[in-house]
């Protein structure tokens, strides 16, 4: 399920141009994703793999205009359409892999992550990678807009146990890569995963 990096931004790079029309309708789902992180006013917060920046204004809401926002992505198309949704005045953006982040140890309060697990090249590698750059206590929020089983039917498949994104193999594997699981929604409408640094 997993992706390397050069198949990821082909895959966005070709569909960013029409993304945020292919799926006009997800504005609230990502805000209130947001609000569940419960992200402190002055925060610091990554979207990691933030795409076109549809996450970006609620997390700029959340954290207020004395706080930091900052949208990472590996494809600069999908950066291209953050900047012409004008979502560039919520963040700072970045072109780069949440694999190697230029962070400094501690640095963010939270991340965000909408759809990125499952394009992850190395899922434990990549999670422990989030982890160095979020302080202790700090959270995590892996979301999308539908539910496993809604997205297997979008995409013609059927939901398999092996699923990254299922509880039984999501809880040990953040486990192993500095996180706690204290939440976990997986219905029709909505995913979302919320998890604590440890340490």
């Amino acid at each position: 399920m997993s992706d390397d990096p050069t198949h990821v931004q082909e895959f966005f790079g070709s569909r960013a141009a029409d993304w945020d029309a292919r799926f006009p309708d997800d504005g609230p789902a990502y805000a209130a994703a947001v609000a569940d992180l419960g992200l402190p006013l002055g925060g610091t917060v990554l979207d990691a793999g933030c795409g076109t920046g549809r996450a970006l204004p609620a997390l700029r809401e959340a954290v207020g205009p004395g706080g930091t926002v900052i949208g990472a992505d590996l494809t600069p198309e999908m950066l291209d359409e953050a900047v012409r949704a004008g979502r560039d005045t919520s963040a700072t953006l970045l072109l780069t892999d949440v694999a190697r982040l230029p962070l400094r140890d501690g640095a963010l309060d939270s991340v965000f992550g909408a759809g990125l697990i499952s394009h992850l090249a190395d899922p434990a590698e990549n999670l422990r990678e989030l982890a160095r750059v979020v302080r202790p206590g700090g959270q995590l929020a892996l979301f999308h807009p539908i539910g496993r089983a809604a997205l297997a039917a979008r995409h013609g498949r059927q939901i398999t146990e092996d699923d990254l994104r299922a509880e039984p193999r999501l809880r040990p594997l953040l486990a192993a890569s500095g996180w706690r699981m204290v939440r976990y929604v997986d219905e029709d409408d909505r995913y979302l995963v919320l998890a604590v640094r440890e340490g």
